[in-house]
């Protein structure tokens, strides 16, 4: 991609000169990014990943710094004198899936793939790095933060547990995911709830079992969890305000061994998701409720495990204007989305958030087509948005450490 077609409208010398300087190593980004995808690895395993980062940083002059959550890896830049700091996040980890694309990059790891563009963010985050490191104008530290265990596990979560802005100082914290359905290096970027909380739930409906032929010998557990299902769906519909999202979803049903005999015994699984605590509450509350009544209401019983996973991402306003404000600078104001509507997905860079003001925002990987949506088997990374990306981590810290 040449860097006119990365400047869709004219960028300050600042962002110019990034911009052209990162066009030029669109192939090395690439390179990388590629390599990344053919080896990917699941969550809290990413050793070869971790030490490709460390060894990369390592040759910029970058101060690495691995192990942090098992295979996490922080590289920290200084430059100037400057106090301040901030952390810009990547994360590392695949996907439990067999990729059914055909490219020559596929992955050659059975029942592993980056089918949700892990691989490019962390070569935007490496050409980011090259980049600040070599010619980089900021006055303080940037923390380069590659997480292990984003998909399902909690890498982010444990990242912060085990200290990661004690030993990294940082007065913010910024993430970047590529976004399907939106044009090519376009960026969206919002203050407030971007991403949904996700909890997980498990209901065991007990009754007695019988001959199939004898139901009236039965309590049925199976009948019984039916009904659940469906009332499962009034939680929302009936007791969360209809200007306040959420979602409960029946995941998996497990119950009876042979046709003709009815179990002792069904387990229910499932996931909630909503932006307000509050609503977190309502259908918790909910889910057991519902449960429990139903279960009686057939003679059976239910137990309800329930546990919180992520909290919802929220962006803080500052930091969200900041990043909008370079991402226009960047991309052009044209290609700034301050409107894409929240997304009921979740993420735990949730739980950096938590514990730093910040921004995720979100970059486009192009049209959502072919299946080649987040997390399915014929996903690829847009390689074309490398620079991009790139370009918007350098600037974003060569504005907010300004000297």
């Amino acid at each position: 991609m040449a860097s006119d077609d990365l400047r869709r409208e004219p960028a300050s010398q600042g962002s110019a000169r990034v911009i052209e300087d990162l066009a030029g190593r669109r192939p090395e980004m690439t390179a990388w990014r590629r390599q990344l995808h053919a080896r990917p690895e699941l969550a809290f395993r990413e050793h070869g990943t971790a030490e490709f980062l460390g060894r990369m940083l390592g040759g910029f002059g970058i101060d690495v710094h691995p192990g942090l959550a098992g295979t996490g890896v922080v590289g920290t830049l200084r430059r100037g004198s400057g106090r301040r700091g901030i952390a810009l996040r990547a994360d590392m980890d695949g996907l439990p899936l067999q990729e059914a694309s055909e490219v020559p990059h596929r992955s050659q790891v059975p029942g592993a793939m980056h089918a949700c563009g892990h691989d490019g963010h962390m070569a935007m985050l490496l050409g980011a790095a090259r980049y600040l490191a070599e010619s980089g104008r900021f006055d303080g530290t940037v923390h380069f933060v590659f997480q292990p265990a984003e998909e399902n596990e909690g890498g982010g979560r444990v990242m912060v547990e085990e200290g990661l802005f004690d030993r990294f100082p940082a007065e913010a914290v910024f993430g970047l995911h590529n976004w399907p359905g939106l044009p090519p290096g376009h960026i969206a970027v919002r203050p407030g709830p971007v991403m949904a909380a996700f909890d997980v739930f498990e209901v065991v409906v007990r009754g007695r079992g019988a001959h199939g032929a004898m139901p009236h010998l039965a309590v049925d557990p199976v009948v019984a969890a039916a009904q659940m299902i469906g009332a499962f769906q009034t939680i929302v519909s009936r007791n969360v305000s209809p200007v306040e999202a959420a979602v409960v979803s029946v995941t998996q049903v497990q119950g009876g061994e042979t046709w003709n005999v009815i179990p002792e015994e069904v387990r229910l699984r499932g996931s909630t998701r909503y932006f307000l605590p509050g609503v977190g509450r309502v259908v918790e509350d909910g889910v057991r409720r519902v449960a429990a009544g139903v279960a009686a209401a057939f003679g059976a019983t239910a137990t309800v495990e329930y546990r919180r996973r992520y909290p919802a991402t929220v962006n803080t306003a500052a930091e969200a204007e900041v990043a909008a404000r370079v991402a226009a600078d960047v991309a052009g104001g044209a290609a700034v989305h301050r409107d894409l509507p929240p997304s009921l997905v979740s993420e735990d860079f949730a739980f950096l958030l938590q514990a730093r003001p910040g921004c995720y925002a979100c970059i486009g990987n192009g049209p959502d087509e072919e299946g080649r949506g987040l997390h399915s088997p014929r996903y690829d990374f847009n390689d074309d948005i490398l620079p991009v990306g790139a370009a918007y981590w350098v600037r974003l810290a060569e504005t907010v450490l300004s000297s």
